[in-house]
């Protein structure tokens, strides 16, 4: 048996041990398929990798403290935890409004079965992402601010994709905006992204993919069920689409496949794995797991301005730059391609 398909068989297996080991049992839709619609939230102090100060995978209590400490003293201006009245009325006009962010998200160590973790890496052991040279670079090339045109700026600014990558796939935890409405029918699963309003569509009848297809920043995802567990296998992504998160993010190759995992292992809890194969950027296959909890509603409206005068204005700022700089007008430069594909891509 293929060493990918061993890593699945376990991941099934273990999520089942797991919620029989609960004695928990799935509630059912209309069509018999486990239950897992409602609005729920991944937000927590870990990251994707390990940070290096911590050696296992799981935290003791103490170490779970130091790590949400830590955190709340990086975010400790930007955090609100004053609940949102939808009572309010609207803000008093304003010349200037001033620039500001927000925290919003459980600042604890997100838990499996009790148990802090340091990180959603659990495989490899370290917690750290396996990547190859091609694939650091290329994670560089494309988080490097750049102003020569339109292209380089970053997707999130333009309102393309949401901050942090929660839409994913893999559906990364943010520190604000990180709920998700899942909605089932017979053929579907629908995935509502609060942060910029994404909607991933799972279709559960038909297994073929296009024979050309059309590459997006979600890519084409096919689910089935084994047992209890939702599989989700998304290939067709967008090649140098960069997966941002906390604790450092990875960016696609053309050959990327991503296998999801959801299974409700309580009321108010499902636990979430995956699987990120990608030989173009990873010297391995490594995989993840993190909780989902149920969340309460309803889903506000997630608004992004898509740089209205901002994009605009930065651009003509770096022109200005430019002249200072040469003491000659700047002249813009053609808009360029992508940043040029790891090795081994076409």
């Amino acid at each position: 048996m293929p060493r990918i398909a061993i890593a699945v068989l376990a991941l099934a297996l273990a999520a089942a041990s797991a919620a029989e080991a609960a004695g928990y049992k799935a509630p059912r839709t209309a069509f018999g398929h486990p239950d897992l619609q409602g609005l729920w939230t991944n937000t927590a102090v870990t990251f994707l990798q390990r940070p290096p100060n911590f050696k296992n995978l799981i935290l003791t209590e103490a170490e779970a403290e130091q790590l949400a400490a830590g955190f709340r003293k990086m975010v400790e201006p930007l955090i609100s935890e004053a609940p949102i009245d939808p009572n309010l009325p609207a803000p008093p006009e304003v010349e200037e409004v001033q620039n500001a962010d927000f925290i919003e998200m459980q600042l604890a160590a997100g838990r499996i079965d009790g148990k802090p973790r340091s990180s959603w890496i659990v495989d490899p052991a370290d917690g750290r992402l396996p990547l190859s040279d091609a694939g650091r670079q290329l994670g560089r090339e494309l988080t490097r601010y750049r102003y020569d045109s339109y292209e380089y700026r970053p997707k999130d600014e333009r309102c393309l994709t949401a901050i942090g990558s929660p839409e994913g796939p893999p559906m990364m935890n943010s520190g604000f905006n990180g709920h998700y409405q899942v909605v089932q029918t017979r053929d579907h699963v629908a995935i509502l992204v609060e942060m910029n309003h994404d909607v991933r569509i799972v279709r559960l009848t038909d297994r073929k993919r296009p024979a050309d297809p059309v590459r997006s920043w979600l890519g084409d995802s096919i689910g089935w069920w084994e047992g209890d567990t939702l599989v989700v296998e998304t290939t067709n992504l967008r090649p140098n689409t960069f997966i941002g998160s906390l604790g450092g993010g990875f960016a696609y190759g053309p050959r990327a496949r991503l296998t999801e995992r959801f299974t409700r292992t309580g009321p108010g809890d499902i636990l979430y794995q995956f699987e990120v194969e990608d030989p173009d950027v990873f010297t391995r296959v490594w995989r993840a797991e993190m909780p989902w909890r149920a969340a309460k509603g309803p889903i506000y409206e997630y608004a992004c301005h898509e740089g209205n005068y901002s994009l605009e204005n930065i651009l003509a700022g770096a022109r200005a730059q430019d002249r200072e700089a040469t003491g000659k007008p700047a002249t813009p430069p053609p808009p360029a391609a992508a940043p040029a594909p790891a090795a081994g891509q076409p």
